[in-house]
C-alpha cells in the first residue's frame, strides 16, 4: 500500500500520521507538496479525482481517502490499542467527541481559513469575507464548549486517549497556524493540549 501524505501544518493527514505513530505502524509514504500544487496535478488526481490529501492506495489498487476512514481502516486491522472506543458506549462516546470536533469547530474554522485567510486568497476566488470573519466567533464558541467538557476528564471522550483526541489536536494546532489560539481562561484545554502534545505521536 502506499499513503499520500503532505506536511504540517495540513492537519488531516497529520490525523492518519499521529493514528499510524499511536499503533506503532510504519506504512509506505510519498509525501505531495500542497503549496506547488502536487495535490492537483493529473498524476495524484488519478488516485483521487477530489484532489485531496490524504490518500490510501491499497495493495489491490483500490483507493481509501478521507482521514477518519483511512484511521477506521487501520484500526480494524489493527485494533489494539483501540482508539475508536471500547465497547457500545465508548465506540459512541468517541464518534459523539469526533462528530462535534469536525462539524462544531472544523466546519467554522475552514471558514475562516478560507474566505478570510490571506495564504488561500489566491485559489479560494471570491473570497467572501465578510462571512469568513463572522465564523471566528464559532470556533471561540466551541472551544469553550470543548473547554468545559474537559474539566473532569483527561481526554475528550473520558479516560482514554482516542482519535477524538488526535482530530482536536490536529484542529487546535491549525488554528493556532491560522492566528487563532486557544485563549488564556480556556484552562482545561489547554491542559488537555499539553497532554497531547507530549505524547510521543504528537510529533508525527
Amino acid at each position: 500500500m502506499l499513503f499520500y501524505d503532505a506536511a504540517n501544518p495540513a492537519p488531516n493527514p497529520r490525523r492518519v500520521r499521529i493514528f499510524l505513530a499511536e499503533k506503532d505502524l510504519k506504512v509506505p509514504t510519498k509525501e505531495l507538496a500542497i503549496m506547488k500544487g502536487d495535490h492537483k496535478a493529473p498524476e495524484f488526481l488519478a488516485v483521487n479525482p477530489l484532489g485531496q490529501i490524504p490518500a490510501l492506495m491499497l495493495d489491490d489498487g483500490d483507493v481509501i481517502t478521507e482521514s477518519i476512514a483511512i484511521c477506521r481502516f487501520f484500526e480494524a486491522l489493527n485494533p489494539d490499542p483501540p482508539l475508536f472506543g471500547k465497547g457500545a458506549k465508548g465506540v459512541a462516546e468517541v464518534d459523539m467527541w469526533l462528530r462535534r470536533v469536525e462539524f462544531r469547530l472544523g466546519t467554522p474554522l475552514s471558514m475562516v481559513w478560507q474566505h478570510a485567510h490571506p495564504f488561500t486568497a489566491r485559489v479560494v476566488v471570491p473570497q467572501y469575507k465578510d462571512f469568513g470573519e463572522s465564523n471566528r466567533a464559532k470556533v471561540v464558541d466551541a472551544l469553550r464548549f470543548i473547554d468545559g467538557a474537559l474539566a473532569d476528564r483527561p481526554w475528550l471522550a473520558g479516560k482514554d486517549y482516542s482519535i477524538a483526541d488526535i482530530s482536536l489536536l490536529c484542529t487546535v494546532d491549525f488554528a493556532g497556524f491560522i492566528g487563532m489560539e486557544l485563549h488564556d481562561d480556556m484552562t482545561h484545554l489547554k491542559n488537555w493540549h499539553a497532554r497531547a502534545s507530549a505524547r510521543p505521536s504528537a510529533v508525527a
